[in-house]
């Protein structure tokens, strides 16, 4: 009996390492896997960039020409780097730009645009991750309420098209093509040897790419893991080993951007490094300057353990510290001066007056959600949760990359601050927020968006002015737009930002009903399709609301409509001052103190 209970002890034990080794250095790995002419997915889930294993492709090719197409639903300065080398052909992407300290074009991409060094693909960033997800599933396109009427429309054809709905006679639907990426390079938390790979959240895209990639994945980790660990903490494995060609195991392998806590005790993390990115979209800006920033932090670099020396001990500790949950708390510092409210300006204004028509919306079309685009529509978007939660009313706020009803925490404006992921009723991706909660059957929400350019229909451009200067694409912006109830959008008034007609249709202004600028309010009455000012602020030394509404009309672009009796709109408080400067208290989005 004894020997049978030891068969069967041995048939059945769960073994500590299982499957086929695939463990190699990151220098090997990129070797072994990547060819010249590849179509790359630079994967983004629960870490902004796979910056390591970028470098490490940097330092393997540079000084040739491998003509790699590099996918990824936001391209920024890690990317930029390939860019300038030259070892890029083509980018397929929703957003080109950095995020720190705010969201910014990043100067490689505007050059390689002008120059037509490189081919650029703009899409949203739910259809990018939706063509992942087909190609994925073993499909041939995936449907999606996005991009119809918008110049990614147009410009995309051979991979998107606008057909009957098949199950609803007189309605379109937009498909969006498979794509299929030759291999994927991802960061994740750990991994055991044979590729079971934990990520945690929140996953922006999810592991679609990294499934759908002919030649597997190249997966870097903070830390290799035994495959008993995998099985304790199965619930956030969501890539399996079976789709990885190789692991590496590359300690703070995101950096600069930062690794989000789940809340387990085992699992150590660091923030985003806001100022290395401020550093390197600074460096962009200037050719010699970015070649001896690429040459200090990437060729110069033996490898990624020479990168971390140099990043050295007392940055990467200052960034675990920030990692906290209650870091913020301590940045007092921070804290905005004594509040004068007869002291503010325009920009200041602006946001406080969309703040108050995005909570006048809510309340009166009983939204349920609001999803916002960064800088001054996102400090609206805060301000109006804020005062609808005095109010007793229940409104989740939103981000695209997997957030759903956080509660921002003060001291840093960014929506993506790592102080809000702790504050979720829930964390995933951005297939169950844009995809769902935002556009799905029941969806109940406000948009609230920027705009480089309007015109008088709503349409908003941040994609490419007059089809020379590229800004920094679509994010979620045309998604927001395609498919929420309602948009609001606050934007700087100028006669080259509020133009006749949008040069580039990034998102359709079907849904815009209210815009705000820094001079007044716009909206559209009676269902009109056009723009009517309706409100106005007090601009010194205008003293006559006939003056006043003379100097809108001049710096707007169209010939603009005024309504009979446009109202004056009451300055900010001061605790709406107040708490807009806890948000910003540097001053990012809302521009130098009075």
């Amino acid at each position: 009996m004894t020997g049978f209970r030891d068969v069967l002890e041995a048939r059945f034990r769960l073994q500590e390492h299982e499957g086929p080794d695939k463990v190699c250095d990151l220098k090997e790995a990129i070797k072994r896997h990547i060819e010249p002419g590849m179509t790359i997915h630079l994967g983004q889930t629960g870490v902004r960039w796979c910056s390591a294993a970028i470098y490490q492709l940097a330092r393997e090719f540079w000084g040739t020409k491998p003509a790699f197409t590099l996918v990824g639903v936001s391209l920024n300065h890690p990317v930029a780097v390939l860019v300038h080398g030259g070892l890029v052909k083509k980018l397929i992407a929703s957003y080109y730009g950095d995020p720190y300290y705010a969201p910014t074009p990043n100067a490689v991409y505007q050059k390689a645009f002008q120059e037509k060094a490189v081919e650029f693909e703009n899409w949203s960033i739910l259809t990018l991750p939706l063509r992942l997800k087909a190609a994925a599933m073993g499909v041939k396109f995936m449907p999606t309420k996005s991009l119809i009427g918008s110049s990614m429309a147009e410009e995309n054809r051979h991979s998107f098209q606008v057909v009957d709905d098949p199950f609803e006679p007189g309605e379109k639907i937009g498909l969006v093509k498979a794509l299929q990426p030759d291999i994927t390079l991802i960061h994740g938390w750990a991994a055991d040897r044979y590729g079971n790979a934990i990520f945690l959240p929140p996953y922006l895209e999810n592991l679609y790419g990294a499934m759908a990639s002919r030649k597997g994945t190249i997966l870097t980790v903070e830390k290799i893991v035994s495959t008993d660990f995998i099985r304790q903490h199965a619930h956030l494995v969501k890539l399996p080993g079976s789709y990885v060609a190789s692991i590496s195991e590359v300690p703070f392998g995101g950096h600069p951007s930062g690794l989000s806590s789940s809340g387990l005790k085992e699992i150590e993390v660091y923030a985003e490094d806001y100022e290395f990115v401020d550093q390197a979209n600074k460096a962009a800006k200037d050719p010699d300057k970015l070649q001896a920033w690429i040459a200090k932090w990437v060729l110069e670099c033996k490898d990624h353990w020479d990168y971390l020396e140099k990043l050295g001990y007392e940055r990467i500790l200052h960034l675990k510290g920030r990692s906290r949950v209650d870091a913020w708390k301590y940045n007092l510092e921070a804290l905005p001066a004594e509040i004068n409210p007869q002291k503010y300006n325009p920009i200041e204004m602006a946001v406080v007056a969309a703040g108050r028509k995005i909570k006048e919306k809510i309340l009166k079309n009983k939204y349920q959600t609001i999803l916002a685009g960064a800088g001054m529509a996102n400090l609206a978007a805060w301000l109006a949760y804020h005062a609808l939660k005095e109010e007793g009313y229940q409104v989740e706020l939103m981000a695209e990359m997997g957030l759903y009803g956080y509660d921002p925490r003060p001291f840093d404006p960014a929506i993506f601050n790592h102080a809000n992921f702790p504050t979720c009723k829930v964390i995933n991706d951005v297939h169950l927020i844009m995809g769902i909660l935002m556009a799905g059957e029941k969806n109940s929400c406000l948009g609230s968006l920027g705009a480089a350019e309007i015109d008088k229909w709503g349409n908003i451009n941040t994609t490419v002015v007059g089809g020379k200067t590229y800004i920094v694409g679509s994010g979620g912006a045309n998604d927001v737009a395609s498919a929420s109830q309602e948009i609001i959008v606050t934007a700087l008034q100028t006669p080259k930002r509020f133009v006749e007609k949008a040069s580039y249709i990034t998102s359709p202004g079907k849904k815009v009903t209210t815009l705000v600028s820094n001079l007044g309010i716009f909206e559209k009455l009676d269902n009109e399709p056009e723009l009517t000012l309706t409100g106005y602020f007090s601009h010194p030394p205008l003293s006559t609301k006939e003056e006043t509404v003379r100097y809108i009309k001049d710096h707007c672009g169209w010939e603009l409509k005024v309504s009979p009796d446009p109202q004056k709109i009451p300055p900010p408080t001061r605790d709406e001052l107040l708490l807009l400067r806890t948000f910003d208290p540097y001053r990012y989005f809302i521009g130098d103190s009075v």
